[in-house]
């Protein structure tokens, strides 16, 4: 709906509501849950759900009054439409964002592995020990990620709140989209040599607060150079297929690691810190074109 200038400052407010919702949602989550159980908070959810539904109808109804938004016109003699996923694959812009952001995604869901395994090890040692304090491994375990789910939604919010439009008002989209993959290389880095609970804490709420906010904030608008069709197909394919491929990948390595090369939690680490860098140059490649893009007004229409 909005222009590179409208984007780049909205945006960064939209990005808020999504980290304030995070923080109020787990907030609710946790007053809610013992009185009215879990079926009845799920019937809440939608409620809440409904409320965005009609939010969201209304910001449409409200800029298409504001700045008609419709498709352009098809010529007579045009090509026909592209399939979302061949406009990506075909676009190289496209196609190096949709890589960028599908291993960014491999690279978080494996670490939410190597922070799972940290912390069974961790509450079974407790357990073993006689430290746990009568309490279950189950019980360990739950409070430590009520812990890590806090802190990660509240380091978000500051972070939305204080640093996300500095960054992107100061050094720009493309400096923005470098932050966390080179974030992710320096704490998988750091986790290889020192595989510690509260190392691979402090590593995923950095990885995930910064995720939250400046990457969501800033994914979001490298579509603002794109044409029509990229933003409302090629994008749908790219939030959708390759996000999930992320999921997908990282699935497998851990399904690998685990039985046939039994890699420890350094060892994924170790993997993680080669993805990243690999982000970390494809995120460095898509902010060069965004700058190119954003410069000529030119539609990446067609691969450089």
């Amino acid at each position: 709906m909005y222009s590179k200038e409208e984007g780049e400052r909205l945006l960064v407010i939209v990005g808020l509501g999504a980290s304030l919702g995070a923080v109020a949602g787990a907030r609710v989550a946790d007053r809610l849950i013992e009185p009215f159980g879990v079926l009845q908070l799920m019937l809440l959810g939608a409620g809440v759900l409904g409320l965005q539904l009609l939010l969201t109808n209304y910001i449409d109804r409200r800029e298409r009054a504001r700045r008609p938004l419709v498709a352009p016109v098809k010529r007579a003699n045009a090509p026909p439409a592209q399939n979302a996923f061949a406009m990506v694959f075909r676009t190289r812009y496209l196609l190096l964002m949709a890589m960028m952001i599908l291993i960014v995604n491999w690279i978080n869901a494996t670490g939410e592995y190597i922070l799972g395994s940290i912390v069974k090890e961790h509450a079974s040692a407790m357990i073993a020990a006689g430290t746990a304090g009568g309490l279950s491994e189950g019980q360990i375990i739950g409070g430590f990620y009520a812990k890590y789910f806090s802190l990660a939604n509240v380091t978000g919010l500051v972070l939305q709140l204080f640093v996300v439009s500095r960054i992107i008002k100061h050094r720009g989209v493309s400096v923005a989209l470098m932050i966390l993959p080179a974030l992710s290389f320096g704490v998988y880095n750091i986790l290889i040599f020192v595989p510690l609970l509260n190392a691979a804490l402090a590593a995923k709420v950095i990885e995930n607060s910064t995720d939250y906010s400046l990457n969501n904030t800033v994914r979001n608008m490298l579509f603002l150079p794109c044409t029509y069709e990229q933003k409302f197909a090629a994008k749908q394919a790219i939030d959708s297929f390759f996000v999930r491929m992320g999921d997908v990948l990282s699935a497998a390595l851990v399904f690998t690691g685990t039985t046939f090369v039994a890699l420890s939690a350094w060892g994924f680490a170790a993997v993680n810190a080669v993805l990243a860098l690999v982000a970390l140059i494809l995120a460095w490649r898509v902010g060069r074109y965004y700058k190119t893009l954003t410069a000529t007004s030119a539609a990446p229409s067609a691969a450089a």
